[in-house]
């Protein structure tokens, strides 16, 4: 199992790779080779069908795609031998029916997670040794056979036999001796290969992988001893191999970045400082701005930006220019304090009736209610807003002042409503003096 690597020299300038700017600025992918020595037994311990290991052979081939800083993808391909004896057994050799060994030729294919999980060089800015763990799953296919020879357990076969699938229950195969002409049955199981390792960066373009891997199968026909099914066989591999980086010499590979020492340079970068300037005078320009629109001198609710009758006195009315109102005198004040059909004037876009109105409202009320009159109550808007609001806000107005006669007693059905909008003003509208005396209802008799 191997992986590729690159340089990355993030603070020397060789390199415009950015700690946010994706995989697009790397190389990501890298292809291997390897060779080592594998055992029937694993690190970790565990039931063996056989007391001794026979070292032999392996090798393989990676292909992996790093997909972030830590981790990568990493599909591989071995093959070899793995072999085991049974020297140190109590009764010398008669363990299994006589048989003195195994020898299983084995290929496999897996895909694994790689996830680098530490360096020694933390304050480089590139890395230069990485810690990695690998597991994952894949499948083996193997060719299990044993020997009866005591002596080939330790100086290779001179005559073998060799073991067969289990058959319907469950038993081991004959066996058979090996004569060139054999028709060795293949075994296909599931493995699920388990490792560590360190990787060493040579170069821009090269790395040595040193790394121990447990393979775990799913199945107890590996060593060609089947013990019907009470433990699952399993070897493992020491390796040592070079890998090499595909892509751009441009371009840094992802596994030898250190994202924490990119993001430093990012940050003392003298263009992205310069950016990061300008961006504080256009946000100090943008509050001094919102400062100076908040301004309002006076304090008369209108800021100073739009306040065209600046320092007016301290409580006056203004309209939106920050100019005072001068309200004229409420029309209803008429010299018998309350004239029957007197015109009833409205605050600006509102339909609340004034008090001052009542007086005005009470006469009405008494006279439609002795005389038997029928009137249309007419209301009308100043011409702020639009046309279809000044419509409905001269309805409304109407109907405040129908609501009023009828709780005093008038009936509905002597009184008409109909709003009239900002049509008909008795005064005009381009002043706030004319706008006030337009906002009315007024009385029509029938």
């Amino acid at each position: 199992m191997t992986t590729m690597s690159t340089d990355t020299t993030m603070s020397s300038g060789t390199t415009t790779a950015k700690v946010f700017g994706g995989r697009g600025q790397y190389k990501t992918f890298s292809i291997g080779i390897n060779g080592g020595v594998t055992s029937p037994f694993i690190a970790i311990g565990g039931t063996n069908d056989w007391t001794d290991y026979n070292i032999s052979y392996g090798y393989g081939v990676s292909l992996r795609w790093q997909l972030a800083h830590s981790f990568g993808l990493q599909l591989d391909g071995h093959g070899g031998k793995v072999k085991g004896h049974n020297e140190d057994a109590n009764d010398n050799y008669v363990a299994f029916g006589q048989r003195a060994g195994f020898s299983t030729k084995f290929y496999d294919a897996t895909l694994s997670g790689v996830v680098n999980v530490a360096t020694i060089d933390f304050l480089r800015r590139k890395n230069s040794v990485n810690f990695f763990v690998t597991a994952g799953a894949g499948l083996v296919f193997y060719k299990p056979g044993f020997t009866a020879d005591p002596a080939v357990a330790q100086n290779g076969p001179s005559s073998s036999y060799f073991y067969f699938a289990n058959d319907a229950n469950g038993n081991p195969g004959p066996a058979q001796q090996d004569n060139g002409n054999a028709d060795l049955r293949t075994v296909k199981e599931l493995v699920i290969p388990v490792g560590a390792g360190v990787k060493f960066r040579l170069s821009d373009s090269w790395a040595l992988n040193l790394g121990y891997t447990m393979n775990f199968i799913d199945g107890d026909n590996f060593d060609a001893t089947y013990t019907k099914g009470f433990t699952k066989d399993k070897w493992s591999y020491g390796y040592g191999g070079l890998e090499w980086t595909i892509g751009s010499k441009s371009k840094p590979n992802l596994d030898w970045v250190n994202p924490v020492a990119m993001m430093y340079d990012e940050l003392y970068d003298a263009a992205l400082r310069q950016e990061v300037e300008a961006l504080k005078t256009r946000v100090t320009n943008v509050e001094n701005a919102v400062n100076d629109l908040k301004k309002d001198s006076d304090g008369d609710g209108v800021s100073d930006q739009f306040d065209k009758c600046p320092n007016t006195p301290a409580g006056s009315v203004v309209d939106g220019a920050g100019c005072v109102i001068n309200f004229p005198k409420d029309s209803t004040a008429s010299t018998d304090g309350g004239a029957a059909y007197s015109n009833i004037q409205f605050e600006f876009d509102s339909s609340v009736l004034r008090t001052s109105s009542y007086p005005v409202l009470d006469a009405t009320s008494a006279d439609l209610r002795s005389s038997g009159k029928t009137v249309e109550i007419a209301g009308y808007a100043s011409s702020e807003g639009t046309a279809a609001h000044n419509m409905s806000l001269s309805r409304d107005r109407a109907n405040s002042v129908k609501t009023y006669l009828v709780n005093s007693g008038v009936s509905a059905s002597k009184l008409k409503v109909k709003g009239y909008g900002e049509t008909n003003p008795i005064a005009d509208n381009s002043t706030e003096e004319g706008r006030v005396l337009n906002r009315r209802v007024s009385f029509k008799q029938k």
